[in-house]
């Protein structure tokens, strides 16, 4: 089994010492769904949501949110990031998934900015449609791939 490396030896919290490690490119992929009222969804699509443009707010701050990554998780790095997409597709007529995928060439991985990308999206899809639907639910925000680093690839089959 694996030791978790944000604690020392005393197992105090401790920022991982990434200064030995190799530049390389890194890349995450992660995805997340947002469940709602048919009519709700549709409201979003026709753009008739009176806080405005659902789709092209929930972009931006998840956008936001995985720039500020390193200032909302402790022990996370400040990373140089090169690309951050938020993108959204309609598995059915209830749901939203998004897809946030984040690329940078530093020292250590992109998936935490990844999950705080498409978390953000989703929480601010909620934010601008709860008036109207209150039984909206975020569900099953994971690691789809990621690449880059020591750890080589990781791909989940879905």
């Amino acid at each position: 089994m694996k030791e978790f490396s944000h604690l020392d030896p005393e197992g105090r919290a401790r920022m991982v010492d990434v200064s030995g490690k190799d530049i390389t490119l890194r890349e995450a992929v992660v995805k997340g769904l947002v469940k709602m009222k048919k009519e709700t969804l549709e409201l979003i699509k026709e753009k008739k949501v009176k806080k405005g443009d659902v789709f092209s707010t929930a972009r931006i701050a998840g956008i936001m949110g995985a720039k500020k990554t390193h200032e909302l998780i402790p022990l996370c790095h400040p990373l140089k990031i090169t690309n951050i997409q938020i993108d959204f597709e309609f598995p059915n007529d209830r749901e939203i998934e998004i897809t946030a995928i984040v690329k940078g060439r530093d020292r250590t991985g992109v998936e935490m900015e990844a999950f705080v990308g498409a978390a953000t999206a989703a929480l601010t899809i909620y934010d601008m449609c709860k008036a109207v639907d209150r039984e909206i639910e975020i569900d099953r925000i994971r690691l789809i791939k990621k690449e880059g680093g020591k750890s080589g690839k990781y791909s989940r089959e879905e």
